[in-house]
């Protein structure tokens, strides 16, 4: 960059100046409006000087590039006095590493006004043009800008400018400051204190009571920036809410947002000049854009205006009848006409790009249906290049049989010109769509000239047309042709619909190249309505005029006239102009006529040559649209990788993005189509294919306007979601009824893709009408649930689990996933107290997703566990769908854990039966929580030991960990397939049914369906058989498939020494002697076992010790252990003792033991209501 002497040099949008360092104290004194303050170098802006204004050594270390920090005061203001000493040798000081520091002001800022009560004065950044200014290449500074927009948008916050201390330094410690290297990421802030005060600077105090505000802005909704431009985003929550309270508190201020001000004439936009400039200042190399005009209305009647119109619609014409060739081109035109009145509502519903049809139905219906309908029309597309060609190569192929110049044989020939022609079509699309768009034009004006040379000609029939059938504007002939004469295998109505459909598909081609188009939300509706309006009075034209002029059958033997004065054995309606065709007509040879002559409307013409032009006009810029169109449609789905091994196609090569190997791919499929040189077997194969997309687009629109979502806002108003689902229902309907086993094979195709799609879920996010669809039908029928009474049959255990982060505790997870996936509502909550860090909710979801486990997520912050919990059980769910289990993990820890937060677990269990709801305790061998192998945040609620707590302080200080949605998935015994092991459960008491009820869930999972089942319950030896088939009936009537029940006679009985020593050794520590208060009184101290809590409660801490030497008896090789969760008296039980009842039924127990106490009510019956 060549900057001479001190001249402030432009690159871009950002200007830099040299100055010396030797002057910038002088500088700093006598600083103007527009001066400038110091900020250390940007290590990443690499500036570089020609040999004729390099400097010499000395000067050169002397010389520095700094920030324009532009105060707007005013020009008489001297505020040199008011420049903290210390921030001038700030200035000064600059280490040899640093001395070409790079410094930038971006011209787009505007200033910053404030106004507080009397205070008037104000500050802000402000842009100059002062100065000799030397043009510099934008692209050499775009790397630096990326970067800087990078960092900007990193910290949300825009730039701040660096604070300048207020502690006087030696020159050794401003010597030793700047060794520091800063980088853009270091930021830019803004002091109050360091910068120059004048009447035009923002008080302290204004700053304290204002906002920072920035003015609505078009940057703001973007997220693309033009090249040389820095991106904008407005200021963040932190930065609005935070108001300075000292002096030295530095505000972050973005270089591009305003302070409240009620002056309202300096709030225009900076970027709509900016725009405009830009548009008038485009590069000449930049990509080219078209109108409505020429980039759709043209391209879509010039692909309208296909084979079909000059070979095949007289031969429809005779075939159909003109009334039915009007109906059948009226019921097209329908189909086309609600299809373009709903892709002009969906190109307006916000800013279209590259991919046309398939970037409008994917963004509108999702990735799983827009995936499979972009790449059949693509292939669609790719088809139809080969119908135009092969109806080019039948021309050229007539033609050389006229003048005998036959290449090989009639089939082989349409094959060797076919190739030929996509050859240099090829060449035509990949020299650029320049090139192409100016082909169009030509090829439009040559069809317009042979329309005008048909016309005239059906004014002038020839004795040598009239052999041929040709004999001017006869009613006669209108009336004999108006009426249907169906000949052949395709003479059918739905035959002839298949032939002419497809010359009405050209309706998207303006679509299929929107990224190439300047504005397509306006040259979309505009150009396709036009062109299919224009199209449709020229294909209603010439089949009424043909109609009228040419009869059926003709032999084109001149001789064949009827002699003057002769009677003659003559049929027909040549008879009347006096023709003789009755002898070809009775052996079937007639070569001419419209059901014989593909080239009818070159006949009728005034000169053929030009409806030979015509012809090959029409069908090679009908291929060559469809050639450009097919690769641009691969080409976007290619980037939006929703499908494995086509991301190679989707390479963009020069100034316009071409695909060049989606070319050369639709060149494939093309030639071998080719290869089957019949234009009448091309045709119905790419109808079908062309209706699907016309039945999703028109459903697009239906499924957006249906769904009334907010961001439905098309511009468009002329459509109807109505139409566009009759336009959807036709176009299925004509599917079937064209050729039903060709719709099948679309629709299968369109199933199997879409369930590819879907089953590999990609990760995008489109905003589509599906997603508004899906909410509106969660919304109605939650609703709607609200009105309908709860039974026990539809009883359904709906979780909230105490996961803390979910993949710290993945076997919870799994477990309560495999009850109620698919069946009822689960909910992973996560109780954030002071000391933890809030996790990342999206992280968590997607490591849900990821493994699969459908479930919500509820971050709570509360100061402990036990009041997040109860919030949790309080606000969680929406109506019925509201959890009435709570399901936790056991707490293995609690024997080293404090006494506070044991008794906030313990209380958690309480509040959740206080709540009538179900509760459910799972404990492992190994302990759930797998934090420590996890590098994350870890909840202090639910840590496991002091020592993990002391362990995860110290994780903080290392760099974070990955998210949890890509961290390992941690396998647990709950996703491995059990086999025919055994599911034992202790039914000990009745608590409704739940004890029974998430077992038999449980099973129903493919991993559990194999376990036997065996059913414990408490009796005597007495009544020992009878309460077994009590309970055997009870569960045939449950119908839960438990069959095996066994007897439990033994568990009163008193435990082993062994057993009631290790009870002891639990609650050892926690044992208090009462202190006495009064002669009947004694004060028992909090969490504190006694003498009478232990007598009060022998029976049942001797029944639970008993218990654990059963499950060791009869469960120890078990898949699973599913006890009764015993139960304790609010407020008179200490925590700890139950906790060693807990730990006495499941101690040293290797199967997963889950404690369930259901809430006493209902939630199994043996009633049918």
């Amino acid at each position: 960059m060549d900057c001479p002497g001190n001249a402030a040099c432009s690159i871009g949008r950002l200007m830099l100046q040299r100055i010396s360092n030797n002057s910038m104290s002088g500088h700093l004194e006598s600083l103007n409006p527009d001066d400038e303050l110091v900020m250390p170098a940007m290590p990443h802006m690499n500036v570089t000087n020609s040999p004729e204004t390099l400097l010499d050594e000395k000067e050169r270390q002397d010389t520095s590039f700094h920030v324009h920090a532009i105060v707007n005061e005013a020009a008489h203001a001297k505020v040199s006095s008011y420049i903290p000493e210390n921030c001038k040798n700030q200035t000064l000081a600059h280490s040899p590493d640093n001395n070409k520091s790079l410094a930038c002001k971006s011209e787009s800022t505007i200033s910053l006004e404030g106004s507080s009560f009397n205070d008037e004065t104000s500050s802000g950044y402000t842009s100059t043009t002062d100065g000799q200014v030397c043009d510099v290449a934008e692209e050499n500074v775009q790397d630096v800008l990326n970067h800087l927009n990078q960092s900007i948008e990193a910290f949300n916050s825009g730039l701040q400018m660096i604070q300048c201390s207020t502690d006087a330094h030696s020159p050794g410690q401003r010597e030793n400051s700047t060794k520091h290297k800063n980088t853009i990421n270091d930021g830019i802030f803004l002091n109050p204190v360091s910068l120059p005060l004048s009447d035009n600077l923002i008080t302290k105090r204004q700053l304290a009571y204002n906002t920072l505000d920035a003015t609505p802005r078009h940057e703001f909704y973007i997220h693309s920036v033009a090249p040389g431009r820095l991106k904008r985003s407005r200021p963040s929550l932190d930065i609005l809410r935070n108001a300075i309270t000292d002096d030295q508190q530095m505000v972050p201020v973005s270089l591009d947002q305003d302070v409240e001000s009620c002056e309202k004439e300096n709030h225009e936009t900076v970027e709509e000049s900016d725009e405009k400039s830009n548009m008038k200042k485009a590069p000449k190399g930049g990509p080219v854009r078209f109108g409505w005009i020429k980039g759709v209305m043209i391209r879509c009647m010039l692909n309208i205006w296909g084979v079909i119109l000059y070979l095949r619609l007289p031969w429809i014409t005779a075939q159909a009848g003109i009334g039915l060739t009007w109906l059948i081109i009226l019921m097209s035109v329908l189909v086309t006409s609600i299809t373009g009145l709903s892709i002009s509502a969906i190109s307006t519903n916000g800013k279209v790009k590259s991919g046309g049809t398939y970037f409008l139905i994917s963004r509108s219906l999702g990735p799983e249906l827009g995936g499979s309908i972009g790449l059949i029309f693509a292939f669609a597309n790719a088809v139809a290049v080969a119908m135009h060609t092969v109806g080019f190569a039948e021309t050229v192929r007539d033609l050389l049989i006229e003048y005998n110049a036959v290449i090989s044989d009639p089939v082989n020939d349409i094959r060797i010109i076919g190739v030929i022609t996509v050859t240099v079509l090829l060449g035509i699309s990949l020299a650029g769509m320049e090139w192409e768009a100016k082909a169009q034009v030509v090829f439009f004006f040559v069809i317009m000239v042979s329309f005008v040379n048909y016309l005239v000609g059906t004014f002038l029939p020839t004795e040598e047309k009239q052999s041929k059938g040709f004999f001017g504007y006869q009613g006669s002939i209108f009336l004999e042709n108006i009426v249907p004469d169906w000949r052949g295998e395709t003479g059918t109505f739905f035959g002839m619909f298949s032939i002419f459909f497809p010359s009405a598909t050209g309706i998207l081609a303006g679509a299929n190249i929107s990224g190439d188009l300047k504005d397509p939300a306006v040259a979309i509706p505009k150009g396709t309505l036009m062109a299919i309006f224009w199209t449709t009075i020229s294909y209603l034209a010439i089949s009424a005029t043909i109609g009228s002029c040419v009869i059926r059958d003709a032999s084109g033997i001149l001789n064949d006239t009827i002699p003057m004065n002769e009677t003659v054995d003559c049929e027909g309606l040549s008879c009347q102009f006096g023709w003789n065709f009755t002898e070809c007509q009775e052996a079937g040879s007639c070569y001419y006529g419209l059901s014989n002559h593909y080239q009818a409307m070159s006949m009728v013409s005034a000169f053929s040559p030009l409806i030979t032009a015509g012809i090959f006009a029409a069908t090679l810029s009908s291929a060559l649209a469809c050639l450009v169109s097919a690769p641009k449609v691969f080409q976007c789905l290619c980037k939006d990788k929703l499908y494995p091994f086509i991301g190679f196609f989707g390479k963009g090569y020069g100034k316009n993005n071409e695909p060049l190997r989606a070319y050369i791919l639709t060149f494939v499929i093309a030639i071998a189509f080719i290869l089957i040189a019949e234009l009448n077997v091309i045709a119905p194969i790419i109808s079908n294919f062309f209706l699907c997309s016309y039945a999703l687009i028109n459903f697009s629109c239906f499924h957006a306007s249906i769904t009334n979502s907010p961001g439905w806002r098309p511009s468009f108003r002329y459509y109807s979601k109505w139409t566009s689902l009759f336009g959807a229902v036709v176009s299925i309907v004509i599917m079937f009824l064209l050729t039903w086993w060709a719709a099948i094979i679309a629709v299968s195709i369109i199933v199997i893709l879409l369930g590819y799609v879907n089953y590999k879920k990609p990760d995008v996010n489109w905003g589509s009408s599906v997603q508004a669809g899906a909410y509106s039908m969660a919304l109605t029928y939650s609703v709607s649930l609200t009105g309908v009474q709860e039974h026990v049959k539809n009883y359904r255990p709906q979780c909230l689990v105490l996961t803390g982060p979910p993949n710290f505790r993945p076997a919870l997870v799994d477990f309560v996933s495999s009850v109620t996936k698919n069946i009822s509502l689960m909910i992973c909550g996560n109780v954030v107290t002071e000391n933890d860090k809030v996790t990342d909710s999206d992280g968590h979801l997607r490591w849900l997703n990821t493994r699969k486990v459908r479930s919500f997520y509820s971050v709570i912050c509360e100061n402990n566990l036990r009041a997040g919990a109860r919030n949790l059980m309080q606000v969680s769910g929406l109506g019925r769908l509201k959890p009435n289990t709570l399901v936790l993990g056991y707490k293995t820890n609690w024997q080293n854990d404090s006494l506070r937060s044991l008794e906030e677990y313990v209380g958690v269990i309480h509040d959740a039966l206080d709540r009538h709801f179900g509760v459910c305790v799972l404990r492992t061998k190994d302990g759930l929580d797998v934090s420590q192998k996890v590098q994350g945040q870890v909840n202090l609620a639910f840590a496991d030991s002091d020592d993990e707590v002391e362990c995860n302080k110290e994780l903080e200080k290392v760099p974070p960990s990955p998210g949890p949605e890509i961290l390992s998935q941690t396998s647990t015994e709950f996703q491995t397939r059990q086999g025919k092991k055994n599911i034992h459960i202790y039914w000990l008491y009745d608590d409704g049914g739940l004890t029974l009820l998430i077992p038999y869930l449980l099973t129903r999972r493919k991993r559990w369906g194999q376990c036997k089942v065996r059913v414990y319950i408490r009796g005597t030896k007495e009544n020992a058989e009878h309460e077994k088939k009590d309970i055997q009936d009870l569960l045939e009537k449950f119908r839960l498939g438990f069959h095996e029940v066994v007897v439990l006679t033994d568990i009163d009985q008193k435990p082993r020494p062994k057993t009631v020593k290790m009870f002891e050794d639990i609650i050892a520590p926690y044992k208090v002697p009462e202190v006495r208060t009064g002669e009947e009184e004694s004060e028992i101290p909090v969490c504190g076992i006694t003498e009478t809590d232990l007598l009060n409660y022998m029976n049942k801490s001797e029944r639970y010790m008993r218990v654990n030497e059963i499950l060791h008896e009869n469960s120890k090789d078990a898949a699973l252990i599913v006890i009764s969760l015993p139960i304790a008296t609010k407020a008179i039980c200490p925590s700890p003792l139950y906790m060693a009842w807990l730990e006495s039924i499941s101690h040293d127990l290797i199967p997963p033991v889950i404690f369930i106490r259901g809430n006493q009510q209902d939630s199994l019956t043996v009633y049918c209501q």
